[in-house]
């Protein structure tokens, strides 16, 4: 078949085969719907399934899974498909979503084509967690994205209960929500991962909620997730179905590539808006010089004290070969590691990670420091930017320190020596949950 050369000596596509419609996918399209308020989230799935007849809506009811028992529904608007209930070997949400989870939305693609799928998460369970699980769970010998495509993840916010549920220090086990005995989960935890992870957020109320609360609330919600689009629902004794649907199904809004919130500063993503005038607050805090561990460590308390969520990436001068990941929610601070800076890897290793992080790494790479960088978020309410700043800088490696070299920052003081190791089985690409 001839082949069109174009001016600049290249080659152009055949211009029959250009005038072809793209191929289609077939794929049935999961909408992935998860949220802290039972209530919010169940009504939100019923004006979605009110709004399509071929929506299929799967939930698991994890209230025996402490005991190895699993209860899962599968209804449309009209009809229960399904009622089973099932044992599971190990008791767990990973075992879950690997058993019985993923199989199902396979199962339902084979069996009911055409019908899309609408998977409501139980609220103790991340919608990371499906996402994470469905890039590697295999059914029946192929991976279950071969059969689905997931095409958005929405997550319900009740306007009346957020700013509690996002300030309180209770565990999931507090409230009989957690998942298995080792859950150690903070409520405020759960909650703002499930609105980080979103790539659309349904804000629900209630008529006569309170206007200023309710703007209070999505401007909060815009500074845990600027990358949502934001739906609000409630405010009138009706509720358009269709219109909700139209506005959070088939939207195509997910980005399988997209790192977790620990991994967008590393890629060079936002991680928050830099933001000190108004009463929903962000701190974004941004330097190459190195934390001193001690000093650090002693502040840590200070910084979060009246922040609601922090979150970011950090080093310290006694471990400079480590990306440590900040998380801080429900009333506790976590450290963990995302592995090793490139800086500290011979140049063979770099194709290891994302092309995003290596081109990120080459957009601002520092002479001295090389890919080392510190980016954290504050978020909260009425946050004293200057202050935090100010706490901030006073933890940094002084000129003096500084000047002292990489060979003496490894001597220093150090309350997190031993916390983060590394070895040859930590991979730059992996974020290991601090």
């Amino acid at each position: 078949m001839k082949t069109v050369s174009n001016k600049m000596g290249g080659v152009s596509a055949n211009p029959i085969t250009d005038a072809l419609p793209a191929r289609v996918d077939q794929r049935p399209a999961v909408t992935v719907l998860s949220g802290f308020s039972p209530g919010a989230v169940h009504a939100t799935a019923q004006a979605l399934l009110l709004a399509e007849d071929r929506l299929l809506a799967i939930r698991h009811d994890l209230t025996g899974i402490r005991d190895g028992r699993l209860r899962r529904t599968v209804r449309s608007a009209t009809e229960l498909i399904e009622d089973v209930t099932t044992t599971l070997v190990h008791g767990c949400v990973s075992c879950t979503l690997r058993e019985d989870v993923l199989p199902t939305l396979v199962r339902l693609a084979r069996t009911r084509p055409g019908s899309d799928l609408l998977l409501v998460l139980p609220p103790s369970v991340e919608p990371e967690a499906v996402a994470s699980a469905s890039e590697h769970c295999v059914v029946d010998g192929a991976p279950v994205t071969d059969a689905v495509r997931f095409d958005s993840y929405v997550t319900v916010v009740d306007t009346e209960r957020f700013l509690d549920d996002l300030a309180s220090t209770d565990d999931l086990s507090d409230r009989d929500s957690h998942a298995a005995g080792d859950d150690h989960r903070a409520v405020a935890e759960v909650v703002v991962h499930q609105v980080e992870f979103s790539d659309t957020v349904v804000l629900w109320s209630r008529p006569g909620a309170d206007t200023l609360e309710l703007s209070r609330v999505g401007a909060l919600v815009h500074r845990l997730a600027p990358w949502s689009i934001q739906v609000t629902v409630g405010t009138t004794a009706q509720l358009d179905c269709t219109g909700l649907s139209t506005l959070v199904r088939r939207t195509g809004r997910h980005n399988p590539r997209r790192p977790g919130i620990l991994g967008l500063a590393l890629e060079g993503r936002s991680i928050a808006v830099d933001d000190a005038g108004s009463d929903v607050t962000s701190v974004l805090f941004e330097t190459r010089r190195p934390f001193h561990p001690q000093r650090l460590h002693d502040a840590l308390e200070d910084l979060t004290e009246h922040a609601l969520r922090g979150r970011g990436q950090l080093w310290i001068a006694s471990q400079p070969d480590t990306v440590l990941a900040f998380e801080f929610a429900g009333g506790g601070v976590s450290l963990g590691t995302l592995g090793y800076w490139l800086a500290a890897l011979p140049a063979e290793r770099w194709t290891e990670t994302s092309d995003e992080r290596r081109i990120a790494a080459d957009l601002s790479w520092d002479p001295y420091y090389g890919d080392r960088r510190t980016v954290l978020a504050l978020i909260g309410l009425r946050l004293d930017h200057a202050a935090i700043t100010e706490r901030l800088n006073a933890c940094l490696l002084t000129d003096a320190e500084l000047a002292d070299g990489f060979d003496a920052w490894r001597r220093l003081p150090d309350p997190f020596a031993g916390c983060f190791p590394l070895t040859d089985d930590n991979t730059i690409t992996e974020e290991n949950q601090p």
